[in-house]
């Protein structure tokens, strides 16, 4: 059951992230610098490559969360939502902070790609605690 777990955990959060990136798609490619084409979606749009390593590294936190979740006795919904976010919060945003510092990046893409971190981490949380 752990491992359905960490799979639906995973394709819900890549469904969330789906979302929100495609409320968030103008600024976030202004913000890191995505090339545009003419059509105004990004040049490598049609490559699946990026979402296929998305999906993966989703399934790699999803396992480690689950792991953490487990041993920290996070075992309902409520605390895995809340947990999943504080994840994804204080752990993964402020390091995109780090790297957008010292990359020279503007300040708002770690505001939505870490936006995308704690409510996605959050529904990571969620998902995985209903099994």
């Amino acid at each position: 059951m752990e491992f359905l777990s960490v799979i639906a955990a995973a394709i819900a959060t890549f469904a969330f992230g789906a979302g929100y990136y495609m409320l968030l798609a103008k600024p976030w490619m202004a913000a890191s610098g995505v090339e545009v084409g003419e059509d105004g979606q990004p040049a490598d749009g049609n490559n699946p490559m990026p979402y296929i390593v998305a999906f993966v590294m989703i399934i790699i936190v999803a396992g480690m969360m689950r792991h953490n979740f487990a041993a920290a006795g996070i075992d309902t919904a409520s605390k895995g939502l809340v947990s999943g976010f504080g994840v994804g919060a204080f752990f993964i945003t402020p390091w995109m902070f780090i790297n957008a510092g010292y990359e020279g990046k503007p300040w708002t893409l770690p505001l939505i790609n870490g936006g995308y971190a704690a409510f996605g981490c959050a529904v990571m949380g969620f998902v995985l605690t209903l099994f």
